[in-house]
């Protein structure tokens, strides 16, 4: 093989190692770079405030600032039902128990409103009112199963409801209590999970189109040659 081969075949092969390399280090990258701040898209608006309402108590007002890791639990025992349609159909009144109302507020201003009945027959249910705080906010009426943490979570917050024994690990009498008295413990949400999932899929592709576009460089290189 000539030496102007060879040239062309190291250049090609440094090529696609760099192109690897740089498509493998790019999410890091992409995690340590200052965001751009010409032509970024704005924020989305984020949830200023939890408040919840019940017949015979003070209303119970959570902010991210003060209590950030109760806020967000209280988000999840209602955002799964936002977009979404009824999962049972309408429970007895007499089978739900105390409601308890949860207003999710942007600025300050009231803009989504769920009933939640922890103590609910057959276990916790949520109702979803087609008459929203914010006019603008057009949904279905609907009813829901609640989360096995609601009862918890806005007993935590400061609703009066008995202590749920299922919630404790070792069960009645000396059981050690799994959700602390600050917050309920929360996982990886599936959307964070499948985000990086898709990451990992991308970049996969990535390597395997350089290490084609390698293989490529070098048969045109060979056919060249043996013409």
């Amino acid at each position: 093989m000539g030496r102007s081969v060879r040239r062309r075949l190291l250049l090609v092969v440094a090529a696609g190692f760099i192109l690897a390399t740089t498509g493998a280090a790019a999410p890091a990258l992409a995690a340590v770079r200052p965001a751009t701040v010409v032509g970024q898209a704005p924020k989305a608006p984020q949830p200023s405030a939890v408040v919840i309402k019940a017949e015979g108590m003070a209303d119970i007002t959570v902010t991210p600032k003060e209590k950030p890791q109760l806020f967000d639990d209280l988000l999840r025992e209602v955002v799964f039902m936002s977009g979404t349609v009824s999962q049972i159909g309408v429970p007895k009144k007499e089978t739900l128990g105390k409601k308890f109302t949860v207003v999710v507020q942007y600025d300050n201003k009231p803009r989504y409103s769920y009933d939640l009945y922890p103590q609910a027959q057959g276990g916790p249910k949520a109702f979803r009112p087609a008459a929203q705080p914010d006019k603008r906010v057009k949904t279905t009426a609907s009813w829901f199963l609640g989360r096995m943490t609601m009862s918890e979570a806005l007993r935590i917050a400061g609703a009066p409801i008995p202590e749920k024994p299922d919630v404790i690990s070792g069960g009645i009498g000396g059981g050690e209590r799994v959700i602390p008295d600050d917050a309920l413990p929360t996982g990886r949400d599936l959307d964070t999970l499948l985000g990086e999932l898709r990451q990992l899929v991308l970049l996969n592709g990535g390597v395997v189109l350089v290490l084609a576009f390698l293989v490529a460089g070098v048969a045109l290189i060979i056919r060249h040659r043996t013409r």
